[in-house]
């Protein structure tokens, strides 16, 4: 049976990716993230190739993020499956960052968690009055990963502390203002764009499509997000932002209370100890090592049940509360892992610099 859930193809000058996974949201499985690799193998030494455009399948978005199913499957019996996912995802995600020909990402519509990564690293990231962008992992009991504790480790301030504990999803403008998407593009002007590129230069083209985008809201509420995340506790972010006075931060506040208490502070830790790694390899491999820990405890199992198994939205951490949550815990996910590492040639032997 041909697996069609990547779909390739040359048109002109550039060569589609297609997720085509449409009734999953096109969420990524290990046999998609080695296809798009493979593919973008077989195009970086193709003269006939100049850019490289990925898009989903279907009216819903991008990618939702990796096929959580599967990996709540596999971490009741052990785990290696999805650490052999994770290991090559992660190092596509590098790959794209690095790629030697323009990397269009469509990021219309639902782009999430592996969607971020498919897609954030590329250079060229266009979205649409319809995306919607988010690494909502601390509500399944795990960290911000494929990158995404150095994107968003580089946001304005705190926002990306804010976006990372939240898992709020956010719009074009917004998501322009933390580093995560370049260029706004009218969805109903994709097609257009798309087949323009096959025949011009990305440098050439995208400036007869890109306009400003809609209004963000992020900008407006960088005093209290900036002063509220601050700190390197949880609790004293909870406690900063209930103290506000302000609905928005309540909100806010309220939100990070519903996730993982252990996943909060491992991720707060993680965008922390990013900040000093520099690179995305850095921030990735220790990803490897957060996301390998993750599998052998509770919180990723029972939160993938809660939110996408039994969908009852009730999920029961463990820890149940952030004061239970030790910093020897915490740095326990962060520990050397054995043979579930990754380990990348240094930027400068890659040739970038971070």
């Amino acid at each position: 049976m041909t697996d069609d859930s990547v779909l390739t193809r040359v048109e002109g000058r550039v060569g589609h990716v297609i997720l085509n996974r449409p009734k999953a949201l096109n969420a990524l499985s290990h046999g998609m993230v080695r296809r798009v690799d493979e593919t973008l193998t077989d195009w970086e030494h193709d003269p006939d190739v100049e850019t490289v455009v990925i898009t989903g399948a279907g009216e819903r978005g991008l990618c939702a993020g990796g096929d959580i199913r599967s990996i709540h499957e596999d971490a009741r019996t052990g785990g290696r499956a999805s650490a052999d996912f994770w290991y090559d995802e992660y190092r596509l995600n590098a790959r794209i960052a690095r790629y030697p020909k323009p990397y269009v990402a469509f990021m219309d519509g639902i782009v999430m968690g592996g969607g971020v990564g498919i897609s954030a690293h590329g250079s060229v990231r266009v979205a649409t009055e319809r995306s919607r962008i988010a690494m909502p992992e601390t509500g399944i009991g795990f960290v911000p990963d494929v990158g995404g504790t150095h994107l968003l480790s580089r946001a304005p301030g705190e926002l990306g502390t804010h976006l990372a504990l939240t898992g709020a999803p956010i719009g074009v403008a917004d998501a322009r203002l933390c580093g995560l998407a370049d260029h706004f593009v009218p969805s109903d002007r994709l097609p257009a764009l798309l087949a323009d590129l096959a025949t011009a230069p990305v440098a050439e083209v995208l400036p007869r499509y890109a306009t400003q985008a809609p209004a963000g809201e992020l900008a407006g509420h960088r005093e209290w997000i900036d002063a509220c995340y601050a700190s390197d506790r949880v609790e004293e972010i909870v406690r900063r932002l209930l103290d506000t006075g302000l609905a928005e931060a309540k909100e806010a506040a309220g939100t990070i209370l519903t996730k993982s208490p252990t996943a909060l502070k491992v991720t707060l830790a993680a965008l922390r100890r990013t900040r000093e790694l520099g690179s995305l390899e850095r921030a990735l491999e220790q990803e490897y090592r957060i996301a390998t820990a993750s599998l052998s405890a509770p919180d990723l199992v029972e939160g993938i049940r809660a939110q996408v198994i039994d969908k009852d939205r009730a999920p029961k951490w463990s820890p149940a509360f952030l004061s239970a949550v030790t910093d020897e815990h915490v740095a326990s996910f962060f520990a050397p892992r054995g043979d579930r590492e990754l380990s990348f040639a240094t930027p400068a032997q890659n040739g970038a610099t971070g």
